[in-house]
């Protein structure tokens, strides 16, 4: 019999108080369409009510993608649990999803993504929940936050510290979805799915999984739908035998603003030579400072943000393949996207699943992460999930706790403070008009990184900005070089809320990386390495 159904139908059969995990990423991979269906099934008939909503990365953007906030009604959602959020300019209005986490009109929780995938698994397999340590010393830590975003969060704790073998973890209960929401390329009539056409996996099976195993329905998305016994078995990433409802969406985008690209599914590469290369401004030569400390052979993990246009500098240099980049979302290799496209790759190695991704980044497997930041103390700790004025600038946490838990290696990149206007030339940086708000603070609004647990664990911890490189020390953060045109006292000490530590042997950043032409140089670890 066909699992075939309208997305109208299925959404009636979802029952109030039901929880339900969506596997999304923005909108790569978002079944956009299912969320629509189950919003209109509320809006016209007042079911599900005081749902529980899971999505271990965001679900849905502000730029045409609107996901969960198809479901931001008043009494749909009683409670929110996402590893990221819906997020974009301060201009722009907030998603209705964030409008009601402000109002305190759902309990929100912001829960790294990689621990949310962990109990999704820890649901599936009917074990009791997840025992980390990624997370302690930071906003996840109940001795913090213990990842509320509201009060009506903090009224119903999610997260509590437990002794086992003489050492603090973190424990989370396991989550049982009662619907998983999924999406795929390809159905054939038994609900086998195939993902030719997708940016990632994702957690596809895993969302499958814990639903399937707790007696719950879940519901696919795709693209078309093929003739039972069609697929080729080793395409085949979700089997039939998990899932319930298929429903046909052929207008599905790829990802937000992105119709198709067979580059970023795998099916073609693209020449190096058509992928834009950065433009020269001070975010470039920042990049290419960073892009200084990478070496060859190296697994390098990015985020978003001024650290994401580093593999642009790396091939600009003829540089491309030197390191092998591998983000949250899945991929390995290739060359990572930028703007609605970041999640995704070109010319990938490989596709991950999104939990075996997270599973190699809490440990560490990797050899260096290239991180953005909001905000750095006194003790090098790091916000980059929270700000109060304009809370749907950051999405939240997604993979970064996850990713800086045990990292060998991290090089955070941005500007020393915010709202200054900069300008480079001839070799080197001008501060023409200093900005007001410090980014090197006494206090921090969300510990998202915690530099003591860093130096404790014997990471190696560096922040580039535009005026200066710092590194984390025993004794605080130390400014090791100075941007050619920039004054130390009165640009970069007195920016600071906080005492700053200088290098005795002060150096100058390289003038090449502030001209146009310039070639970034090769650091001496890194030369020392290639030798």
């Amino acid at each position: 019999m066909s699992k075939v159904k309208q997305a109208a139908d299925v959404a009636t059969l979802i029952r109030d108080g039901a929880v339900i995990a969506v596997n999304s990423s923005s909108g790569l991979c978002c079944p956009d369409a299912v969320l629509a269906a189950i919003g209109a099934q509320y809006r016209d008939h007042g079911t599900p009510r005081n749902v529980t909503m899971i999505h271990p990365i965001a679900a849905g953007d502000m730029f045409g993608t609107k996901g969960v906030d198809h479901l931001a009604q008043p009494g749909l959602i009683a409670t929110i649990i996402g590893g990221s959020y819906p997020s974009g300019p301060s201009s722009a209005e907030p998603p209705v999803i964030r409008q009601m986490i402000a109002r305190n009109e759902v309990a929100a929780y912001n829960v790294p993504s990689g621990i949310i995938f962990d109990l999704l698994r820890e649901g599936a397999a009917r074990r009791p929940g997840v025992m980390t340590q990624v997370g302690m010393d930071t906003f996840v830590d109940p001795d913090q936050e213990g990842c509320a975003m509201n009060d009506a969060a903090r009224e119903k704790p999610i997260v509590r510290r437990i002794a086992f073998e003489g050492e603090d973890w973190l424990y989370f209960q396991a989550i049982h979805p009662d619907v998983a929401v999924i999406r795929a390329s390809t159905a054939d009539e038994r609900g086998n799915l195939t993902f030719e056409n997708e940016g990632a996996y994702l957690g596809a099976m895993e969302l499958a999984l814990a639903a399937h195993n707790n007696g719950g329905m879940v519901i696919a998305q795709v693209k078309r739908v093929a003739q039972s016994g069609t697929l080729k078995p080793h395409d085949v990433r979700v089997p039939g035998i998990l899932v319930d409802y298929v429903i046909e969406a052929p207008d599905q985008l790829q990802t937000t603003a992105t119709p198709y690209d067979p580059a970023i599914s795998g099916e073609i590469f693209r020449p190096l030579d058509s992928f834009e290369l950065p433009p020269f401004d001070v975010a470039k030569v920042m990049a290419r400072r960073v892009a200084c400390e990478l070496q060859t052979g190296w697994a390098v993990n990015i985020g978003f943000g001024i650290c994401a246009v580093v593999p642009r500098v790396l091939l600009e240099q003829g540089r491309h393949g030197d390191v092998t980049w591998v983000i949250e979302q899945g991929a390995v290799g290739g060359v990572p996207l930028l703007d609605f496209k970041f999640g995704c790759s070109s010319n990938a190695e490989a596709f991950v699943a999104s939990p075996h991704q997270f599973t190699y980044f809490q440990a560490g497997g990797f050899d260096v992460s290239l991180l953005s930041f909001l905000q750095i103390d006194r003790h090098g700790s790091v916000n980059v999930s929270k700000l109060s004025a304009r809370p749907h600038v950051t999405a939240g946490s997604g993979g970064f706790v996850d990713i800086t838990s045990r990292a060998r290696r991290i090089i955070f990149t941005g500007y020393f403070n915010a709202g200054a206007r900069l300008s480079v030339a001839d070799g080197k940086v001008s501060i023409d008009r200093e900005g007001k708000i410090a980014k090197i603070v006494e206090k921090l609004e969300q510990v998202s990184f915690s530099g003591k647990r860093a130096i404790a664990q014997g990471q190696e911890v560096m922040y580039v900005t535009e005026r200066c490189v710092m590194k984390l020390t025993p004794d605080g953060l130390m400014v090791t070089e100075i941007a050619p045109g920039i004054d130390l006292q009165t640009q970069i000490l007195d920016q600071a809320e906080i005492p700053l530590l200088v290098a005795p042997d002060l150096r100058v950043m390289d003038a090449a990386l502030f001209r146009p032409d310039g070639k970034a140089p090769v650091s001496e670890p890194a030369k020392q390495a290639a030798a």
